[in-house]
């Protein structure tokens, strides 16, 4: 007996659970746009040097008259970070692909650069000109971004743990509500990024806690289609973003957008209960009383208030109780070999799912393909990739789904490898394929890992594993450097890494239809149960097999007498 069967008692998956599920899961309908904001926010328009004197546009009637003060580059394109230092008037004559101008004296862009307002009217590159030299510090503000959403999975992993989920959860809102929508208001890059550091925790904080919430109060046979369906807000929310950004066009007006909502957020979140599980474990039993009744109240299951009581509670999880006197800390995630094993096997998935998942999703502009049209079919791929990751947990389990979603996306992004440069729609679709199964991957990772720690040290086990993601999701960018190297580099990177994380995965244990954990013994006692069950069958088989040559024995001996059993002698 344990909480479990609490929850089927008042209902399993009630009214409260539908209700409870659904608001957790509205807000995710924008944790996409925070993730991948930059990249809109940091759209690098068409640009080149600004020209004294002149004011004319990036269109074709300005083509002209551009080509006595822009040189070009060795593609026979306009270049984006020099000019030449004196009107070359001779060239307006001359064909580009015929103009031979390599000796003539260009410069940098002193006077600045000049963009292009058809994709982008605003963003924070053409703001404080984050091109040329100055181009790192456009991927700097998304690492920056990322190392806020690193220590906010640190941070609030373990408070939540401590001052309980939906207290956590209220606060991230909250945080990210109030500075996401004062980073429209950044005076300079230095702010802008700060903002976006302490924007990225708050976004950590509100991942967690509604993973923790969603699975401490559904039942067991739920968890796989409740998580699935949640992660569709997620995918849903990529496409919400592309049709905000394209009408919106100026990243200010967007951060406004994507964040003021979490204000809604925050006022309607007052309504969820505190996890039960996390007030028992934490000697709050009477509190986790009053929201057990609530929910069977929810759930047109009245009289259950009158049959569980106080000590019903308590006997339902005497031992989880015992076992919450402990002080858990992040060492605990490494102490036991069951969970220790857990842990560095997880921490292996998780990085290799969100370094790949990035190395795909981010720059969108490099593929070619309209930028706000990229974004929306990087998220309808994901639907029927997770409505077969949906069918797989169901049916394969847990186990096999992670490690074979993350060998699929590994062959296909090797598969890039080898298709040439200009077969661009080709590179594109294996592109958005890898991606769909980088985000199946996610879906699952995040269940699995819910599932795989028990209730002392969920939130730390998440906020532990989920940072090996938050690094994979910074050293993404940094990787695409290695193609001055070897253009294929990156790739092979990126696929390598999913490989190793493919076959890790197959290490960790089964978690499909199994009860919650609440205790770290838990955890343990089910892994030597299972070791004891190998070791005990191993014996059988080897008795029963000396018993079998035992038997030969005996058999050659009797065989003058016709003795040897029938399965012997055949």
């Amino acid at each position: 007996m344990g909480f479990a069967d609490l929850l089927d008692d008042i209902g399993g998956f009630g009214r409260f659970q539908l209700i409870h599920v659904t608001l957790l899961a509205i807000p995710g309908l924008l944790m996409a746009s925070q993730n991948l904001l930059n990249n809109f926010a940091a759209g690098v328009p068409e640009h080149h040097c600004r020209i004294p004197n002149i004011t004319a546009a990036l269109n074709e009637s300005a083509a002209t008259l551009l080509h006595a003060f822009i040189p070009l580059d060795s593609s026979l394109k306009r270049s984006k970070c020099s000019r030449y230092t004196e009107a070359q008037w001779h060239l307006f004559a001359d064909t580009p692909g015929h103009i031979n101008a390599t000796e003539l004296e260009t410069e940098g862009c002193v006077e600045g650069w000049t963009y292009d307002k058809t994709e982008f009217i605003s963003s924070i590159v053409s703001e404080w000109d984050l091109v040329c030299t100055r181009r790192p510090l456009k991927q700097m503000s998304q690492t920056i971004y990322m190392g806020g959403v690193l220590t906010g999975a640190i941070i609030f992993g373990a408070l939540s743990d401590r001052f309980g989920r939906k207290a956590m959860l209220l606060w991230s809102y909250f945080q990210l509500a109030v500075l996401g929508t004062f980073t429209a208001l950044s005076p300079s890059y230095v702010v802008y990024c700060t903002l976006r550091f302490l924007t990225g925790m708050a976004v950590s904080g509100v991942i967690l806690n509604t993973v923790s919430l969603k699975v401490e109060w559904i039942p067991t046979k739920a968890r796989t289609l409740v998580g699935t369906i949640s992660s569709f807000f997620f995918t849903f929310g990529q496409m919400i973003l592309a049709g905000v950004a394209y009408s919106l066009k100026d990243w200010r007006k967007l951060h406004v957008a994507v964040c003021l909502p979490f204000f809604v957020f925050f006022f309607y979140s007052w309504w969820y209960s505190e996890s039960a599980r996390w007030l028992v474990l934490n000697g709050r039993s009477k509190e986790a009383l009053k929201h057990l009744h609530r929910v069977a109240k929810i759930n047109g299951k009245p009289e259950m208030t009158e049959k569980i009581t106080l000590e019903v509670l308590e006997s339902h999880m005497q031992k989880e109780v015992q076992s919450s006197k402990s002080v858990y800390t992040v060492f605990d995630l490494l102490k036991t070999p069951i969970i220790r094993r857990i842990s560095m096997c997880l921490m292996v998935v998780w990085f290799s799912t969100s370094f790949a998942y990035y190395g795909l999703a981010m720059d969108l502009q490099k593929f070619g393909v309209n930028i706000y049209l990229m974004q929306i079919i990087f998220g309808v791929v994901d639907f029927p990739a997770k409505l077969v990751a949906l069918l797989m947990l169901n049916f394969l389990g847990r186990r096999v789904t992670q490690g074979t979603c993350l060998l699929m996306s590994a062959s296909v992004i090797f598969a890039n490898i080898f298709v040439p440069k200009d077969m661009q729609i080709t590179r594109t679709a294996l592109a958005v394929l890898g991606k769909g199964f980088t985000s199946a991957s996610f879906t699952c990772v995040y269940l699995f890992t819910g599932e795989l720690y028990p209730t002392v040290i969920r939130q730390t086990g998440l906020g532990f594993a989920s940072t090996m993601a938050r690094i994979g999701s910074m050293a993404a960018p940094a990787v695409l450097i290695l193609d001055e190297i070897l253009p294929a580099l990156p790739s092979i990177v990126y696929g390598g890494s999913a490989v190793l994380a493919g076959f890790i995965a197959f290490l960790l244990p089964e978690t499909l239809n199994i009860p919650l954990p609440d205790t770290i013994e838990d955890v343990e006692f089910k892994g030597e149960k299972k070791s004891g069950s190998l070791k005990e069958q191993t014996q059988s088989e080897s008795l029963a097999l000396q018993d079998y040559k035992q038997g030969g024995e005996t058999c050659e001996e009797n065989k003058p007498s016709g003795l040897c059993p029938l399965s012997e002698t055949t």
